[in-house]
């Protein structure tokens, strides 16, 4: 699993080196992630390895967010004023992530074959 996170490290890197030799206005992250997939796409080796790495991070994504819940309680007071503005950015960001995703996994998945009625 080793390796896999430090593929996933490589390609994070190689998303920083991109944008700071071209200067693109996107997180270095989302880039890494995008020359992943496209490495993925064509079957380049380490996919399997990449697959335990990302696995292992998915089960325990809540430590991984967590620091995030306790820096904002922390330091309160410098968001309070955009307390509002965080809520509803929160709330509809996560209601429109939510039917993004049923629609696409609707487009995505076949339907289930009809049964017979008796």
């Amino acid at each position: 699993m080793l390796d896999g996170l430090l593929i996933l490290l490589l390609f994070q890197f190689l998303g920083e080196v991109v944008i700071h030799l071209t200067g693109l206005p996107l997180p270095a992250p989302v880039v890494g992630m995008v020359l992943l997939l496209l490495a993925l796409m064509f079957n380049l080796p380490g996919g399997e390895r990449i697959s335990q790495a990302a696995g292992a991070l998915i089960r325990h994504i809540s430590l991984l967010i967590f620091p995030l819940g306790v820096g904002i309680v922390l330091q309160w007071s410098r968001y309070q004023d955009y307390a509002l503005a965080l809520t509803v950015a929160v709330v509809l960001g996560t209601v429109i992530a939510l039917v993004l995703v049923t629609l696409l996994l609707k487009w995505l998945m076949p339907a289930p074959p009809e049964r017979p009625h008796d």
